[in-house]
């Protein structure tokens, strides 16, 4: 999925939007429950690019039929390092329906997981705002 790279390498967030499904569910490594949707899964990925530091891609794995692809990442969080997999599925039309992250080691995870927490309340509201505007921020 070298666009959607390419956006995250960029910090691009609108062209990150662009490639997400209307019903892309997005799995956190540190929350319970799915997020279903454009709208906070395009402003998680926002939250995203303001609590990681020095991010970077370092492999692409791509499934045969090219629908399933692995981007292997390391970034810092509060100064702890984060080493993680951006898992993605492609629907029918090549936009990304599923996006499950996984990340590692405990205190990376427990930064990340800090940090996010900071930047819910923000990414709600921009949510909320792009749904009631019908449109993805």
């Amino acid at each position: 999925m070298k666009s959607f790279r390419s956006a995250v390498e960029s910090r691009d967030t609108d062209a990150m939007a662009a490639l997400l499904s209307d019903d892309v569910v997005f799995t956190s490594p540190v929350a319970f429950k799915p997020y279903p949707g454009k709208a906070i899964t395009a402003s998680i990925l926002r939250g995203v690019m303001r609590v990681f530091e020095d991010f970077r891609y370092v492999r692409e794995i791509e499934s045969v039929d090219g629908r399933d692809h692995a981007l292997v990442f390391e970034a810092t969080v509060d100064g702890k390092l984060v080493n993680g997999c951006d898992f993605l599925h492609l629907d029918d039309d090549g936009l990304i329906d599923e996006f499950t992250v996984m990340v590692r080691p405990l205190s990376g995870a427990n930064a990340l997981a800090a940090a996010m927490g900071e930047q819910f309340p923000r990414i709600q509201e921009e949510a909320i705002a792009a749904m009631e505007r019908g449109q993805t921020p």
